[in-house]
């Protein structure tokens, strides 16, 4: 073997042996959805603390504007689930029983405004000399947190949930414990 084909063997051997960080195993399966259950609630808590903040009757008036029925009740109902929802999110504590709820709020903005929007969530109006402007959002970012409430939904309990902490205390096992 010439010396140019032994030295790539052993760079190879040394990519390979530094890659076993990409190998999966239970234990990372646990803690791989942790982040994305800790962003989408945080996402979820923001928004609903905004709506509160600015007063949910300015949000009533927004959901009146849509043809949502009870939009006084339904922006009280959506200040309450996102803030709650989204605590109980980042907390992993009911993921499954707050994950409908959280996902009828995305479908409401999805289909009431942002699909006429088209995909993108960056429209890029002008830029001037304050910076760019942009125009209304698409339903690009609807989709994301309702992928990513899907996908925390079917993994069952991730890592530092009290989902999990429940299923232990119970005595029984999850997916991948």
């Amino acid at each position: 073997m010439s010396a140019d084909a032994a030295a790539r063997k052993e760079n190879m051997r040394i990519l390979r042996d530094r890659m076993t960080w990409l190998r999966r195993s239970p234990a990372a399966d646990r803690w791989a959805l942790v982040p994305l259950r800790l962003v989408v609630g945080f996402g979820f808590v923001a928004h609903g603390y905004t709506k509160l903040a600015r007063g949910p009757d300015s949000f009533a008036a927004i959901l009146s504007a849509i043809g949502v029925p009870a939009p006084h009740l339904a922006a009280w109902a959506t200040v309450v689930i996102e803030l709650f929802g989204g605590v109980a999110m980042m907390a992993g504590a009911g993921v499954v029983v707050v994950t409908p709820l959280l996902a009828a709020i995305m479908l409401t903005a999805l289909f009431g405004v942002h699909l006429r929007y088209g995909f993108s969530s960056v429209r890029v109006k002008a830029v001037t000399d304050m910076g760019a402007e942009f125009g209304p959002i698409g339903y690009e970012l609807n989709l994301l947190y309702l992928a990513a409430l899907a996908t925390l939904a079917a993994s069952g309990p991730s890592a530092l949930s009290i989902d999990r902490w429940l299923a232990r205390r119970i005595g029984g096992r999850t997916r991948g414990a």
